[in-house]
């Protein structure tokens, strides 16, 4: 598993660095390493059973190899496209097989059944009663589809797994290596530790600030629930409630900037807009998301008299920052390259290529010491960067390749060395069930652009809805969270997105809103029982029950649930369209009916509230939602009425 994955993360940074491949042969081995460690790792499980052990193995040596088939006819496949031969088709449905077969060693059943589903209406389509029937294809056509082209496993979903994806996990893998949860912890012990609820604020924040290096929401929860979620018990929450919290908060990830989930990328591509763009309409919501966490653990702490940490028990924020100031600056660089206009795959390349650069480069000016140390170290940071502007991505390699060999001959040197080779390994494991999910769901998007379901899908959900856009919305909501029940959020968005977005467009709603209304509400599945994988895994750190954490879990992101729908009312919510006055005017609404909906859900405010006042403020944050003439008029008396209510009564107590 260890040099699979060395090999792995290697080919991944030399292809996006020289791109010395074309785009299919690089999906199609990108999905044969995924597939072989898969297959590795089940065979590594079963070493005490030599027979199943052999078996994984001969079926991750198969998705090796056939991986390359791409690569090696490369020429005689595009002079005979759209007729097949033996070969193509049996090579094909082997390699169809093996990544269901991976899918479904490594998911369970639900999204290859899911999956499997599609491809039994491609191949049976035509028996169906209209509207849902095709005119039929035969297996050529559907193998075609599915493996021969970029409409199938290797798709959008799978380029993008291939390209921006695995950079992006591999410099949060590195990130994570050296240090960056405890500085994210530090800091927010510092700033918020000491407030009311400040454990449980402390793991929102902390979340939340790897959510902007590290934009997979359960590996968000098993890397930072390790310190939050004890850390909150140990200051009276009960387990359900620690893990509820590390879970809402560690899903927000994947719509928080600059790195945010796989999603986000697949939407750019599929947009054909920039993921700066995609960004700039994730960055106000995803604030409001976590404003609205924050706001729900401190109710919650009211209600339950819960305090902070002793202000001396806090770390200074200040004094973590100075001590691990360097681990920011791959981060700012980043961003200042994805704001600057460039693509993903390169603003990755480089941000990974300096965060290694800071790592070993830190450890030489450590073992130096004093003013040289820091002098050497800031001087090959600043020659490096300067060498990439003149030279491109060369000099950066080069800088990488001469602090490897400085740092075997000074003391720490080899084990920097080793957290780095660390960061290849743990972001080729992370990168697999992402991956996995992107090919698989191919077969989804095949389907779908071959026999034209979508078109029909969407016709029945017009007639359903009966024009109306809110009833649209609750729908698609509706299918959302219960499609993310069974399946990743990758196949969740791709599958709602392709069937509700483009009926949103014909409503009125932009693109890249109707897009992210589907993605928030996909990261929001993760959370809700009966499965809500986010929720399973921070109940098993809290040692609580998975069903109560899950419920507890959309409680706290109960808030969060009416920002999307006022963002379709009015996009200039996503800066997609309007002023910034207009911006900031939506931003107040929704803070305002954010803190509303905490109230009314949580029964708290400054004293608990009686079930009349907690109707009065759901009301209140309805109407500000509903967003139709006189509706915000309302809205804002109503709230300001129950506030100035609530402040005399409990003032007069």
């Amino acid at each position: 598993m260890f040099w699979i994955a060395i090999v792995f993360s290697t080919f991944q940074i030399i292809t996006a660095a020289y791109a010395p491949l074309s785009s299919l042969p690089v999906r199609s081995i990108h999905v044969g390493f995924l597939v072989l460690m898969v297959f590795a790792l089940y065979a590594a499980k079963e070493r005490d059973q030599p027979l199943k052990a052999a078996w994984s193995w001969l079926l991750g040596a198969t998705a090796a190899a056939t991986s390359l088939y791409h690569l090696m006819f490369e020429g005689d496949l595009v002079q005979r496209s759209g007729d097949p031969s033996t070969a193509d088709l049996v090579v094909g449905a082997v390699v169809i097989a093996l990544v269901f077969e991976a899918a479904r060693r490594l998911m369970g059943l639900a999204l290859p059944l899911l999956c499997g589903g599609f491809v039994l209406y491609a191949m049976l389509g035509q028996y169906l009663p209209a509207p849902l029937n095709h005119r039929g294809f035969g297996f050529d056509q559907i193998i075609n589809q599915y493996f021969l082209g970029t409409e199938g496993i290797y798709g959008i979903p799978c380029y993008v797994s291939a390209t921006y994806i695995f950079l992006f996990i591999l410099f949060g893998s590195f990130l994570e290596q050296a240090g960056m949860i405890r500085l994210f912890t530090d800091v927010a012990l510092g700033t918020v530790g000491h407030t009311k609820g400040g454990p449980a604020k402390v793991a929102v924040i902390t979340s939340g600030l790897m959510g902007t290096i590290n934009g997979s929401g359960i590996a968000n929860v098993v890397t930072t629930g390790q310190l939050t979620i004890p850390l909150m018990k140990r200051f009276g929450y009960r387990a359900e409630f620690a893990g509820a919290v590390e879970a809402t908060a560690s899903m927000g990830g994947q719509i928080m900037p600059p790195v945010m989930g796989a999603v986000a990328f697949i939407m750019a591509e599929t947009l054909n807009i920039s993921y700066a763009e995609v960004c700039k309409a994730a960055a106000i919501p995803a604030l409001l998301y976590y404003a609205s966490a924050i706001w729900m653990v401190h109710l919650e702490a009211g209600i339950a008299g819960l305090h902070g940490i002793p202000k001396d028990q806090c770390p200074s924020a200040t004094a973590a920052l100075k001590r691990q100031w360097y681990l920011v600056v791959p981060m700012a660089a980043l961003v200042y390259l994805l704001l600057a206009g460039f693509t993903p795959m390169y603003s990755g390349t480089v941000g990974l290529a300096l965060t290694a650069i800071v790592i070993l480069g830190s450890s030489v000016a450590a073992n130096i010491g004093g003013m040289a140390g820091r002098f050497i170290f800031w001087g090959v940071l600043g020659v490096a960067c300067s060498m990439f502007f003149k030279q491109g991505i060369n000099a950066v390699v080069l800088t990488v390749a001469l602090l490897v060999a400085v740092n075997f001959f000074v003391k720490g040197g080899r084990e920097t060395v080793g957290m780095t080779v660390r960061g290849l390994v743990e972001g080729a494991r992370s990168a697999v069930p992402v991956g996995v999910a992107c090919a698989l769901v191919g077969t989804i998007i095949g389907t779908m652009t071959l026999t034209g379901i979508a078109g029909s899908f969407t016709q029945g959900l017009v007639s359903l809805s009966g024009g109306s856009l809110f009833l649209t919305l609750i729908l698609t909501m509706i299918a959302s969270l219960i499609l993310g029940m069974g399946i990743p959020t990758i196949p969740t968005y791709i599958i709602t997105s392709s069937l509700v977005a483009p009926m949103l467009l014909k409503m009125g709603v932009p693109l890249v809103v109707s897009h992210m209304y589907v993605f928030y509400f996909g990261i929001l599945a993760d959370l809700t029982p009966p499965v809500g994988l986010a929720a399973f895994a921070a109940a098993s750190i809290a040692r609580a029950q998975f069903f109560t954490t899950g419920w507890w879990a959309v409680r706290v992101a109960m808030a969060g649930f009416v920002v999307p729908f006022m963002a379709v009312y009015d996009p200039s919510l996503m800066m997609v369209t309007g002023s910034l006055g207009d911006t900031a005017y939506m931003v107040v609404k929704a803070l305002v009916a954010i803190g509303l909906w905490g109230a009314a859900t949580i029964g708290f405010l400054r004293e608990r509230l009686a079930l009349w006042e907690r109707a009065i403020a759901v009301t209140a944050a309805f109407l500000l939602v509903a967003a139709i003439p006189w509706t915000d008029e309302l809205g804002f008396a109503l709230a300001a009425a129950f506030a100035a209510w609530h402040w005399w009564r409990t003032k007069a107590a």
